[in-house]
Formats: structure tokens, sequence, C-alpha cells
């Protein structure tokens, strides 16, 4: 299909691009789309199916979000490691703290809007509630953190000027995005669910409705459709990751529907990294039960303290960065006691010691259950 992707509109100085409606059932022609839709379809059942039998499910789905978000971060250009990410604040390094911020508000954002889906369809306001909690306190609390912009936004270049891309003026937004809500919740529009969700997060970064923070809203956006159109039951996928090793591709195939109208293109990207997506995290699970497998094996070498290992294993699931007093603490056993387990599981490949500045006390970190979500 050739897409009719908007019109420009002369501003003062400058022309912003004022996308089509989307409000209507899009067709295809290539029927690579039909490959794709159904790989995908298969591969997020599967997931979905895998997700059942990991142990503390709801602990992988944080390490997840935590993934998401400093992978979703990195796009925008923040680095903190995953690994930084799950330190209490007093231990991450001062010139992090403002990145450590920044990703715990996107855990909280995304935990915040799946508890609100069971009250509310994804609509602006479900939208601008988790908008606000993304940037409150951090480096765009200034940028009307819950409030759709009121005044121009552009995307590359120093100014509006030498701009990449401009988005619609603030005059059309209300237009835009109450096309855009009808759209995601119009229950007979005779198209495939994920086609839907590939147009809506095209759609909403054309639009760019906030002053800060679309790209991470918009990415989070395609978990919360996932889950509403019952594709999983919880949020084990994220594409963020996909999209940051394709940076480029995934910027180039936005701008080529604007540019060009090739939304076939989109779709087929977007098709493609859900379904490479949903096959890395279908293989993190079997790695999981694998690990489990193997460090279970492991702690029948430690004799008469494999029955306390057992517990401090399953600890690991929910607490895979840990101390001595931690352990003390849980596991209700003396500072040296707990200090000899922790060595036990040095010894045996389970954990290994986090080498991180200015830390105030040695931590330890569930070493192959990290090592899974860093690449």
């Amino acid at each position: 299909m050739k897409y009719n992707s908007g019109t420009y509109k002369q501003q003062y100085k400058y022309k912003s691009f004022y996308p089509s409606l989307v409000n209507k059932t899009f067709m295809w022609n290539d029927n690579k789309i039909n490959v794709l839709l159904e790989s995908a379809r298969g591969a997020l059942g599967e997931l979905n199916a895998f997700s059942k039998l990991i142990p503390d499910i709801d602990f992988f789905i944080k390490m997840h979000i935590t993934k998401e978000a400093t992978d979703s971060n990195k796009i925008e250009g923040t680095q903190t490691e995953i690994e930084d990410a799950l330190l209490p604040i007093e231990d991450v390094a001062p010139e992090k703290k403002d990145d450590w911020h920044e990703i715990q508000n996107y855990i909280l954002s995304m935990d915040e809007a799946i508890k609100a889906l069971k009250k509310l369809p994804i609509s602006m306001r479900l939208i601008c509630n988790t908008h606000k909690t993304l940037l409150t306190g951090v480096r765009g609390k200034n940028k009307l953190p819950g409030e759709v912009r009121k005044s121009q936004n552009w995307v590359g270049g120093s100014s509006i000027m030498d701009a990449k891309y401009i988005p619609p003026h603030p005059d059309d937004l209300p237009v835009l995005l109450s096309d855009l809500e009808k759209f995601i919740n119009n229950p007979n529009l005779e198209m495939p669910e994920l086609i839907k969700i590939a147009i809506t997060h095209y759609q909403f970064e054309t639009i760019h409705p906030f002053c800060d923070g679309n790209g991470r809203i918009g990415r989070l956006l395609i978990t919360l459709q996932l889950i509403e159109n019952g594709f999983l039951d919880k949020p084990t996928l994220y594409i963020s990751n996909f999209f940051a090793k394709n940076k480029e591709l995934y910027y180039s195939s936005l701008s080529s529907v604007r540019e060009n109208g090739d939304m076939e293109h989109w779709i087929k990207f977007f098709l493609n990294g859900v379904l490479i997506t949903s096959q890395s995290s279908i293989d993190k699970f079997k790695e999981i039960i694998r690990i489990k497998e193997d460090s279970e094996k492991k702690l029948l070498n430690i004799g008469a303290r494999a029955k306390i290992g057992k517990e401090l294993l399953s600890i690991l699931y929910s607490n895979i960065i840990i101390d001595t007093n931690f352990v003390a603490k849980k596991l209700n056993l003396t500072y040296p006691r707990a200090n000899r387990l922790i060595n036990d599981f040095c010894e045996l490949g389970i954990l290994a010691e986090l080498n991180k500045e200015k830390m105030r006390n040695k931590k330890y970190f569930f070493k192959d259950y990290v090592l899974l979500f860093i690449d």
C-alpha cells in the first residue's frame, strides 16, 4: 500500500508536519507482512506460556522492566547499565545518579500504567498520568510532566531552523490525539491488533505530543497494548532492546513513512522486532530454568550447608544483588555463617563480587542471572 502520510503546514518561518488521521482500517499488499504477523503471534503465544514456568516471575518482570528502562533510556542518550540501575541510590556513583533516577521513574511509570489498565482503557488520561510519573523529579521535570505540549518542538538539529523533523503544531494536537485514542480503542476496525499496535507507535512518535519523554512513553505504550489486547498475561516483552540495537534503522523506518508513505516497511520492521524480541525472551526463560537446575546441582558440593544454600538460592531469584548483612537477616544466620555461605556461592560460581566504586559494603550478584540481561 502507498500510504498518504500527511502534509506539511506553513507556520511562522517553518513547516510542521500534519499526519493523516489513522482511525480507519489499513490494508497492505506485501505478503511478507502476513508471514511475519503469523510468526510474531506464535512467538508471543509461546512466550506467554513460558512465563508460567519461571521461578518468581514477578521479579523476572522487574528485571525485564529494568532492562527495558536502561535500553529505552540509551536510545535517548543515557548510559547507565543494568547493574547500576539495580543498586540502592546510596551506592550509585554521583555522576550516574541522575540517570539512575530516570530509570527508576521508568520502572515506576510502567508498573503504575499496568495497574491502571485494570480500571482504564489506553487513553490520553492514562498516557498523561504515566508521563507525569516518568518525568517527575528528574531532568525533564520542567517540561510539563503529564501535560500535552503547548509549544512547538522538533527532532534533531540545534534549532527549529535545521531540525530533521518538526512535529505537528500545538493547535493541531487535540484533533490528532483524539483520533489516535479512537483508533486504539475502536473495536470495529477489521485489522490485526499487532498491525494496529505498529501503526499506533508510528503515529504517537509522529505526533510527539510531549515536550520531553515521547520516545520512552511511545515504547512503553507497545507493552501496554500487548497486555490490553491479550497477547500477554504479564509484561514479559519489551522491544526497546531491538530498537536500541537497530537505532538508525528504527528512526529511518519511522521517517520513511512520513517522507515516502512506506507504512509497509515500518510494519515489517516492527513485526520483526516483536518476533526477535519474543524469541530472545523465550531463550532467557529457558536459560533461567537451566541456571536453576545447574545451581541446585552445584549446591550438593557444600555438604551440610546445601539445605540453607537452597534457601539462599530461592532468595536470589528476587534479590539478585546482596550483601552479608542482608543474608544474615533473611536466613537468621550469624554474620560469620552468612559470610561463609556467600563465599561458598562465590566458589561455586553462583555469586560474584560486584566491583563498583564508593559502595559502603561488599556486594555480590547472582552472576549467570544478571548476565542474561547484559548484551
